[in-house]
């Protein structure tokens, strides 16, 4: 089951439920007001299933607005969880390529802040690249959706978009170039009901296009992360609370030649088997 946040033509935000058809369930007509609340329910696929018997509005998905499906829910990153990341972390910096290959290896994964959830870029709204970075890529990532307990309860697709030149200057630069406006898009909608042995073996892709002509394509596999969804989960709750959940990004595995940045105007595509397609175009801001 896919969920997602949407505007009607009303302007309200609403909850819907993904169909196989391609068209979605309007859930809120189910007295579902918020994502959080099913998230946070231990019965949410129960509800779910009662919800697709009631005979709810069908509406097209070409004609609503689809959210980011975050709500109030903080946005975290992992880092270095590829081989391919490692390798690529260590190339763009000399100054920091002993600290990458380290955290590869360590117990202790390396986690940071991404996005508060009025900052998440929604899909097909721009993403940006700084205006003060030469050498700008988008990192395409399984994006773990957990709630305030901790918990796994969903999958949707995140772009992590880096700056790589000011990360590889120094790496307490991390900050600035991971975390600006528009660096973060989540989205288009929560896969759930899927355990983390199945979601290893769907395949992340990334095709970047210029002009109407492609001129980036990657793919790989959440089974290439080294760590468990778990360990992941359980670290970034350590000493640390969520009351309303969280969104965890896993890491990339699919990175641009060093060669290549990104330009304003721009089509970025990220598709994951079990999830769908997120689409922004690129900006500078």
């Amino acid at each position: 089951m896919k969920l997602c946040r949407f505007e009607s033509s009303d302007q309200r935000v609403r909850i819907g439920l993904i169909q196989t058809s391609g068209d979605l369930l309007d859930l809120t007509a189910a007295g579902v007001e918020s994502l959080s609340s099913l998230l946070e329910a231990p019965d949410s696929m129960a509800r779910l299933e009662q919800a697709t018997a009631q005979g709810l509005p069908s509406l097209r998905v070409e004609d609503v607005r689809i959210l980011a499906p975050v709500e109030r829910q903080e946005v975290w990153a992992a880092g270095v969880t590829y081989l391919r990341s490692k390798k690529a972390r260590m190339d763009e910096s000399d100054f920091s390529a002993s600290a990458y290959d380290r955290v590869y290896e360590a117990e202790r994964p390396e986690l940071f802040f991404k996005s508060l959830p009025e900052k998440v870029v929604h899909p097909n709204e721009p993403v940006g690249i700084r205006s003060d970075a030469s050498w700008n890529v988008p990192e395409p990532e399984l994006a773990l959706v957990l709630n305030s307990k901790g918990d796994i309860v969903g999958y949707t697709i995140g772009n992590d978009m880096s700056s790589r030149d000011i990360e590889g200057e120094n790496s307490l630069y991390l900050p600035q170039a991971k975390v600006y406006d528009r660096s973060c898009s989540v989205g288009p909608w929560i896969t759930v009901g899927k355990t983390e042995e199945e979601v290893r073996t769907w395949s992340i892709r990334l095709g970047i296009d210029r002009a109407g002509k492609s001129v980036f394509e990657g793919e790989t596999s959440p089974g290439q992360l080294k760590r468990s969804f778990r360990t992941l989960v359980d670290y970034l709750f350590r000493s640390q609370r969520f009351p309303t959940g969280a969104v965890l990004l896993t890491g990339t595995g699919v990175i641009p030649s060093d060669e290549f940045t990104l330009q304003a105007g721009d089509q970025v595509r990220i598709e994951i088997s079990g999830i769908g397609s997120l689409n922004n175009p690129v900006i500078v801001v």
